[in-house]
């Protein structure tokens, strides 16, 4: 037999005031090499629903996860949020928005974000090589 828990939605309603309720996507992100990396986990949640775009150096996510009740069902527990999803990331001036690429795979989203060549690291030559002085020039006229 199922006890109804009186807290549930108490619960419920705190984990949403934390970040963990309908609107969290948990976010990695790191730099591998000349890359930067971002892995949103969202399961449950179907590739068709995913919008990926980027805007004056925004990059924003927004994705669906429903399911829907039919007339004579019954809902003893309902812990896992649905609706509308959305998170926004500022990218850095250092890294190229043209060219992100993305996969979604086991409910994980994967961005690939290439970091723009003006912003990697480089190395500056020093010029090591003696100066010549031009003697005959250099000598007053007379």
């Amino acid at each position: 037999m199922f006890v109804q828990d009186p807290f549930r939605d108490f619960d419920s309603l705190l984990g949403r005031a934390v970040g963990r309720g309908a609107s969290s996507m948990p976010i990695d992100a790191y730099r591998r090499g000349g890359d930067v990396w971002v892995h949103i986990d969202l399961p449950g949640v179907s590739a068709d629903s995913l919008d990926i775009n980027v805007e004056r150096s925004v990059l924003t996510v927004t994705a669906e996860r429903n399911w829907q009740l039919e007339e004579d069902d019954r809902v003893y527990l309902s812990e896992r949020s649905r609706g509308s999803y959305r998170r926004q990331v500022h990218l850095g001036e250092g890294l190229d928005a043209e060219n992100i690429e993305a996969s979604f795979t086991d409910g994980v989203l994967t961005l690939r974000i290439p970091v723009a060549e003006q912003a990697k690291p480089r190395k500056i030559e020093i010029n090591t090589a003696p100066t010549a002085i031009d003697v005959e020039s250099s000598v007053p006229a007379g």
